[in-house]
């Protein structure tokens, strides 16, 4: 999604080119390339980069700074399951692709204009609880045809992803914050978060997700924390 970096943020990136110590890679989805040292490649001493990362392949990154068109990125501080659920979202990205290229006349291009606002995977999910998000995409004959098979897809659960901030001006705010927190939360930048929820479809996941967001407000308005979903 055709969104601003941000630090803190979790991104897919490609590893371009390795010069002396220093990684150069493309951040997929922005455009935009980002420069890892050696330090933050992985913890310890490194004798060889390329036993961590190599050109052409796919990592997952912290954004650590963006100034002046500079990004400064990390690969080791990036966790085990913030890694796992990019990298599935990817695999599930280039299987919809997959599919589009199969029945559009114009699959980039649709891509494209989903991605200006959505995440593709999640894009498709509420597309098949609300077949009115094809219309002006794509052809009538297409859109039917794509539904069928998104519907016949047999996929374990679907999941949903919201962002949300969350502030606290007391002196021990980022202790209430703590408390407020659902375990599974994904630090995004400052004062941002991520949340996802599964079920056996997308109305499931979603009425879940939106029933941890209200237990989150409730929190957040005891502990004088202000809290906000993100668009």
């Amino acid at each position: 999604m055709q969104k601003e970096l941000e630090e803190g943020q979790v991104v897919l990136c490609t590893v371009t080119k390795i010069v002396g110590t220093t990684v150069f890679v493309n951040i997929d989805d922005y455009g935009k390339e980002g420069t890892i040292i050696t330090s933050e490649v992985a913890p310890g001493r490194i004798r060889n980069l390329r036993d961590y990362v190599v050109p052409n392949k796919k990592i997952v990154c912290r954004v650590l700074r963006v100034e002046k068109g500079h990004i400064d990125l990390s690969l080791r501080r990036v966790t085990v399951k913030e890694k796992k659920e990019v990298l599935e979202n990817y695999k599930r990205e280039k299987n919809l692709e997959a599919t589009l290229k199969t029945i559009l006349k114009n699959t980039e291009k649709v891509i494209a204009e989903i991605k200006k606002k959505y995440n593709l995977v999640e894009f498709f999910e509420q597309a098949k609880e609300n077949p009115k998000l094809l219309k002006n995409l794509m052809e009538k004959n297409e859109a039917e045809k794509l539904l069928k098979i998104l519907k016949e897809k047999k996929e374990r659960e679907a999941s949903v992803k919201k962002e949300f901030s969350l502030s606290c001006q007391a002196e021990d705010g980022i202790k209430r914050i703590k408390r407020i927190l659902p375990p599974n939360t994904i630090y995004l930048a400052a004062g941002k978060f991520l949340l996802t929820e599964k079920g056996k479809d997308y109305k499931e996941a979603n009425i879940k997700l939106n029933q941890l967001f209200e237990e989150i407000e409730k929190k957040a308005k005891e502990e004088g924390c202000v809290f906000r979903i993100e668009k």
